[in-house]
């Protein structure tokens, strides 16, 4: 007889004890991989939704003060785990020498997620390669050759016109000798060695992300008149005028300008020739620099530690659109090592201007599902270690977030926001990022969605006999569910609704019926000013 939705009967209220306080926290758990999904120890499939903790500023030896809050916060809003940044000038300020305070500082960082039972994955962040031009890379590994440094009206524009940039990339590609006559890359895969001995035995830690959106070097030269000459083209069938490579190099420069002729770039079948028509220089960089650096840095952690999981990133011009061509590592035994990740980010060419809240809705579309694609083809879980970065608190930035959760649940994405930062808690945006979720499912997660605009949500997931777990939904404000038209099916054995110590969240834990079945459950929020958070500032 086919399941039909009925009335949920069933509610036990628990207030005694309260949601991951208690050594049985989440994070203790361990974390391993099936095809695509990421699952713990007793085969359940976690949906990772979290956000990103990275301070640059080393004045502030890029810790932040007051994380324990922060942390708290986090697991009060629903995060169940940080993409915690490592800078690398912080961990090792000397060819060789690691910073045993800044790691000290670190360790406290994941003692704190570990106490509000979230998982962390490390991160070794940079930008623009190094501390000289933004984070990253120590002085002392910057083989810039005294070339200038220039900048342009976005941060990143650097990437695209600084020789001094573009070179200390080189350097490091070729794995160029510092000092000590060590090769750049031997002293940064070391480093991650170091880091993975010493948290090789905390389940806390779940992963290495080994390096944030690499960048090809010099080798952009021949990459930006390819991207500008498939740019002209499309603009010249749009508008009927021919244009040179460095006119449109020079509209690309201006942030006003840029948006308008992106305008002509909104479908994706536009948008994918131009992205398409740089694939080839992106592959041989991804394949001929990016895949054996990652074999490097993976054989040395592998080194120290065998069961955490392996986070990569693709090439830096892949998070807005361009194909990756990389391919998981392989580990000792020549095979592909199992414990691999894709961590792609994803951004529309509009970020980091003022014109991001107009961004693209296709060109945004066409990008995750790219990175669906490939993660498909790897047959990896995909992890979404960026997005966002919404800056400015305008409703545009808020519908611009809600964008990003369609596809990230369209796809069943793991994901991690781009970012914290002091003053988070202001931003009207955070009432989009802080939203139901299944995070851990009885089995496998067939589909779900939260419908901003009326309340509704629905998760529907495929569970197994095996499984004595339940499966967590978190809820942002568990008095805003309408108890009355809360639905399952099949209703099963009952449903625990388990409040947080703080705040007003909670957990709907749905117990398994003991048999392979599909479930859906449904429920409506109805009073979204719920959905408001109040990040504590550090």
């Amino acid at each position: 007889m086919k399941n039909i939705l009925i009335p949920f009967v069933v509610l036990i209220m628990i207030s005694s004890c309260s949601h991951n306080d208690s050594n049985e926290a989440n994070s203790t758990k361990h974390v391993a991989i099936k095809g695509t999904r990421f699952i713990d120890e007793t085969g359940r499939q976690i949906l990772f939704n979290g956000i990103n903790l990275v301070n640059k500023n080393s004045e502030e030896q890029y810790i932040y003060k007051n994380s324990e809050k922060i942390f708290r916060e986090f697991r009060n809003k629903g995060f169940n785990i940080v993409r915690l940044g490592i800078i690398w000038d912080g961990l090792e300020p000397k060819p060789g020498v690691y910073n045993e305070e800044y790691l000290q500082e670190i360790d406290k960082q994941i003692e704190y997620a570990k106490e509000n039972g979230l998982y962390v994955f490390l991160d070794m962040h940079q930008d623009l390669f190094s501390v000289k031009y933004a984070d990253g890379a120590p002085e002392w590994a910057t083989l810039d050759e005294r070339k200038p440094h220039i900048t342009g009206t976005i941060w990143s524009d650097a990437y695209l016109i600084s020789p001094a940039v573009q070179t200390a990339w080189d350097n490091f590609w070729n794995n160029s000798p510092v000092s000590d006559g060590k090769g750049l890359q031997d002293h940064y895969a070391k480093a991650w060695q170091h880091v993975a001995k010493r948290y090789a035995g905390n389940n806390t830690v779940i992963g290495y992300d080994m390096m944030n959106e690499p960048f090809l070097g010099s080798a952009v030269q021949q990459f930006m008149p390819v991207f500008f000459s498939a740019f002209a083209a499309i603009m010249e069938q749009e508008t009927g005028k021919k244009y040179s490579v460095e006119e449109i190099a020079g509209i690309y420069s201006d942030q006003n300008a840029r948006y308008k002729a992106l305008q002509l770039l909104e479908t994706k079948e536009k948008y994918g020739k131009v992205m398409d028509a740089v694939y080839d220089l992106n592959a041989k960089f991804e394949k001929e620099k990016l895949q054996p650096f990652y074999q490097k840095v993976a054989d040395a952690i592998r080194k120290e530690d065998k069961q955490k999981i392996l986070f990569f990133n693709h090439s830096y011009f892949c998070n807005s659109g361009v194909k990756t061509a990389l391919e998981p590592v392989i580990g000792a035994d020549g095979k592909r090592d199992p414990l691999t990740a894709y961590a792609a980010h994803g951004y529309d060419l509009l970020v980091d201007t003022r014109n991001m809240g107009n961004s693209s809705d296709e060109r945004l579309s066409m990008i995750f599902e790219r990175i669906n694609e490939s993660g498909n083809r790897m047959n990896v879980p995909v992890l979404i270690g960026e997005w966002g970065a919404l800056g400015s608190d305008s409703s545009s930035m808020t519908e611009l977030a809600y964008k990003n959760l369609q596809l990230i649940e369209k796809y069943k994405f793991s994901n991690t926001f781009w970012a914290y930062f002091k003053g988070i808690e202001k931003r009207k945006w955070l009432k989009a990022i802080v939203r139901p979720y299944p995070s851990f499912i009885a089995g496998e997660l067939i589909s779900y969605h939260f419908d901003e605009n009326t309340g509704d949500f629905t998760c529907e997931w495929k569970e197994s006999v095996k499984q004595t777990r339940p499966t967590e939904i978190f809820i942002p404000d568990i008095s805003s569910i309408d108890i009355e038209k809360l639905m399952i099916s099949p209703q099963g054995n009952g449903v625990i609704v388990e409040p947080l110590d703080q705040g007003n969240g909670g957990y709907i834990l749905i117990t398994p019926t003991g048999k392979d079945t599909e479930r859906k459950i449904q429920f409506n929020i109805d009073n979204k000013e719920h959905l408001t958070i109040s990040l504590i500032s550090g």
